[in-house]
This record gives structure tokens, sequence and C-alpha cells, in this order.
């Protein structure tokens, strides 16, 4: 039976966390002596550290209470908190399936953590028997999945993933940065089901705020207490919730938006599968595709001669790049790029 006290560190559960000022008053009227703040300025005071306005936004668009909403600069800090609450450096392990998000694998090395990585199956998908094998190791405390997966496009099953819910006494962190593209169903309506579960999103795919860093966790109220205890008190700028805020209160733009790179993405599929030079486009529920080419350190090179980046995954899935939807005038730059190596 999953026990939070069991897994959590013992240094986390005695931290006392950092007070802040406006941990001690956070009313907005008054004369504010108490920050060590410039008087002057438009920018000069601190935001909200818990980012309420931010979190009543999004509890009104995903159906999702207060208590069970974490704020984060990017999910990226939202993997880092989980690896510094859950796992003792040099000690205890997480574990994830590759090919997978490579920050995962940084963010354990920078934790001292050792990372068990899951070769996925010939489809990309989580075989559960590869997996149980660990699920009752005492020192696994942390197992992390992406879906839809980068690099590889496509969703786990979601019955394999509930299994693994079911019997595992760690966390899992399902990470869901492309979850808006895709038609399958979000981890998020089963964190009152599991305790140990955390789903992550992100501002930074189909709302377009890659350069505001907003991520969110959502998971039971004791791991969201845990990660509030833990995060910098500042963590997410004013300005950065304003753009999220702004973002969610004109989902016009964002469905209008949405759904141009769902058009571009099919356009871009017909037109790479008729290139000679793809072998093979795997499939995808997120905004770019993984493909298989002739050559793909060549393929890349080329690319870049010719001023069109795209990323080139040869070392982790072989002869393959990774290609992002863009607008109709770049994909088809891209396509006539590719005609000509």
């Amino acid at each position: 039976m999953f026990d939070l006290k069991k897994i959590t560190r013992a240094n986390i559960q005695g931290l006392k966390p950092y007070s802040s000022a406006r941990d001690e008053f956070s009313g907005s009227d008054g004369t504010f002596l108490d920050a060590n703040e410039n008087p002057f300025g438009e920018l000069n005071r601190y935001p909200d550290p818990y980012q309420q306005e931010l979190k009543q936004v999004i509890k009104e668009d995903r159906n999702v209470d207060l208590k069970n909403i974490f704020v984060g600069n990017g999910s990226d800090e939202i993997i880092d908190l989980l690896f510094r609450i859950f796992c003792n450096p040099a000690s205890e392990k997480a574990l994830t399936f590759s090919p997978a998000y490579g920050m995962y694998d940084v963010t354990a090395n920078i934790n001292d953590v050792e990372l068990i990585k899951i070769n996925l199956n010939d489809e990309f998908d989580i075989d559960y028997s590869s997996v149980e094998p660990f699920i009752s190791n005492s020192d696994l405390k942390l197992i992390l999945i992406c879906s839809p997966n980068n690099p590889t496009g496509n969703c786990p099953d979601f019955d394999v993933v509930e299994r693994i819910l079911k019997t595992f006494n760690g966390v899992v962190l399902i990470d869901e940065a492309y979850v808006d593209f895709t038609k399958e169903k979000s981890f998020v309506e089963l964190i009152d089901m599991y305790p140990n579960l955390v789903v992550s999103q992100t501002m930074s795919k189909a709302w377009g705020l890659a350069s505001a860093r907003v991520g969110f966790a959502y998971a039971d109220s004791t791991i969201i207490d845990l990660l509030n205890k833990v995060k910098p008190p500042y963590n997410v700028s004013g300005l950065n919730q304003k753009a999220a805020i702004e973002a969610i209160n004109r989902k016009d733009i964002y469905q209008k938006n949405k759904n141009r790179i769902l058009e571009e993405k099919e356009k871009l599929y017909n037109s790479l599968s008729e290139l000679e030079i793809v072998i093979k486009i795997y499939p995808s529920e997120a905004n770019f595709f993984l493909v298989e080419t002739q050559n793909a350190n060549q393929v890349y090179n080329e690319l870049v001669n010719q001023k069109i980046i795209v990323r080139n995954r040869n070392n982790i899935v072989r002869n393959c790049v990774r290609i992002t939807v863009g607008t109709g005038d770049e994909n088809e730059l891209l396509i006539q790029a590719l005609k000509s190596i």
C-alpha cells in the first residue's frame, strides 16, 4: 500500500520551508516595508509565491481543485522537485523508459540518483512484464512516463500505466507536455484514485508560451504540499503568471492555433510520405514526427546548411530526425529542402 511518508526523504519531511514576506502577509493593500523591495518602479514587488489567481483560472478551465494544483517554472522544475523530495542521492533509484525526454536523465544525474532505463518495445510502448521485476524494489522511489512520448510521439497504453499505478508503492509522474495535441484522455482524471500519481503539463507547447516557462502539476494534496514546501519562494515570475492567465482566458486563440497546427501536421505527413529519402514516419499524437531517413546525420547537416533546423535523434533512434510541425510556409521550405538532398 502506498505510504507517502515511507517514500519521502527524511530531511524533506522535517524541512521547515522558507517563509517569505508574502507568506506572512498576503494582502494587496497597504504600505509594504517588509520585503526589502525597491519602492520605485513597475515591477518592483515580489509576485504571489503560490500563484493564487493563476490557480483559480486553471481550476475553472480544467475542473481541478485548487489543493491539487502546483505551478512550476516550467515542467522541468516539477521533475527536479520530485527527484529532490523522493530520491535520496547515491542510494535510491528512479525509473524511466527509452527513448524518452532527455531531461529525466540529466535531472537524475544532477541529483545523484541512479536512473533505470527500460527499452520500449518495437511499437515504442511499455510492456508491463519489463517493469514488473523492478516494482517491488524498495530503493525505487520514482517512475517517469512521457505521454505523448518525446521523441516518439505516441501515447503509452492507458491500462498498462494504470497497472503500474496500482502495483507501484512509489510516485509515478506522467509528463503530459504534449497532451493538448492528442485525442487520448489525460491521466489528470485519475488523481483522485491514485495518491501516488503526479501529472505534469506545460504552457510551452500548444499554448505558445515556451518563453514564459510555466508548468503545472496535478496530484493529491499531500504531494502538492511537499512541492510547495521545497520550491523556491518566488519560483514563477509575476510577468509569467500574467501571461499564463491571459492565454487561458483567451482560449479561442489557443484553439485556433492548435487547429492550425493539426491541419498543417496532416499536410506535412502527406508530403513527407511522398519523399524517397523518408523510410518511415512513426505515428504521432504530438506536434512533431519522428522520421526515419536514409542517413539522419547527412539529412540533419544538409538541412542546417539551408538554415532549416530539425532535431537529430540518430543517437537515440537510429537514422531518425524529429520534425516539429511549423507554419505552412516553414513546412513547405522543409519539404523542398528534403527533395534537394
